[in-house]
């Protein structure tokens, strides 16, 4: 399949502005319901959740259509720009400030992000790949989703509770945009092929876990203290997906690498801030 990578970072911005919209819609929903309480039946008789729903359809439309022009390395980072859109508008829909420390956290995601994509020059790769090589590799991510659930459920602080299970969430994300450009291209083939392979069942069972985590999440705080960590941990796992699995390489030399790790690094840590000025604000 040609690449076209302008139209797949268009896309993906797209989508990005879709998912803040979404993000916030369902965190204000989420918040509303109280500890004790049914989660998913008060979000399902909530009218604003079922807006976000909408957005997350059409972000993800959009995200599938950016991953069918470009590669998953190069799509996925671009999400993290989502945050820069929601964290104005959930400031105006609180009534509250966006602190100079939250937009120097933003910026730093973001130029991050930027040099993730220039330095790195992301490939596309097989998405084709065989079971035998998502084995190791599907192991490890899942072994970190489930350790940062038990982590977050068990969590006392609300912020370190929507940090983890954002991270979680997010990982969950990545992972099924990973398997997205696969079973989107089964379809050529008939709905019997896209119902047979595993990687149709293992999309919908990360997608499902993803949201209900993600919800999860936006009920234990505000949405600098969940957000971040969902937009940060996507590309990351969709990267080491990536990288392991689908065959795709970041075009640079040694020095280049270093620079992207470095980038990486910068987007964890400003994404732990950003959770911890959201605690102390």
């Amino acid at each position: 399949m040609a690449e076209h990578p302008v139209g797949a970072v268009v896309c993906a911005v797209l989508a990005a502005l879709f998912f803040a919209l979404a993000a916030v819609a369902q965190q204000r929903a989420a918040a509303a319901v109280p500890e004790g309480v049914s989660l998913v039946r008060a979000l399902l008789s909530n009218p604003r959740w079922w807006a976000g729903v909408v957005g997350d359809i059409g972000g993800y439309g959009l995200q599938v259509a950016a991953l069918a022009l470009g590669a998953v390395l190069l799509v996925q980072p671009i999400l993290v720009s989502a945050l820069v859109f929601a964290l104005p508008l959930a400031a105006r829909l609180n009534g509250r400030r966006v602190t100079g420390r939250t937009w120097a956290g933003a910026l730093a995601l973001t130029v991050a992000l930027a040099v993730f994509l220039l330095v790195g020059d992301p490939s596309a790769g097989n998405t084709d790949a065989p079971l035998h090589d998502w084995l190791v590799p599907l192991i490890v991510l899942i072994g970190l989703v489930a350790a940062a659930t038990t982590a977050g459920i068990g969590a006392t602080d609300p912020s370190r509770r929507a940090l983890l299970l954002g991270a979680a969430s997010g990982s969950l994300y990545g992972l099924a945009a990973a398997l997205t450009s696969y079973v989107t291209d089964l379809f050529e083939h008939g709905i019997g092929h896209v119902l047979g392979s595993w990687q149709t069942w293992a999309l919908v069972a990360a997608g499902i876990t993803g949201v209900y985590l993600q919800q999860r999440a936006f009920q234990a705080g505000p949405l600098t203290a969940s957000l971040p960590a969902v937009t940060i941990a996507e590309p990351l796992a969709a990267a080491f997906i990536g990288l392991t699995v689908l065959d795709e390489r970041l075009r640079t030399n040694a020095f280049g690498l270093a620079i992207t790790a470095v980038a990486v690094i910068i987007m964890c840590a400003t994404a732990i801030q950003l959770s911890r000025a959201q605690a102390t604000s």
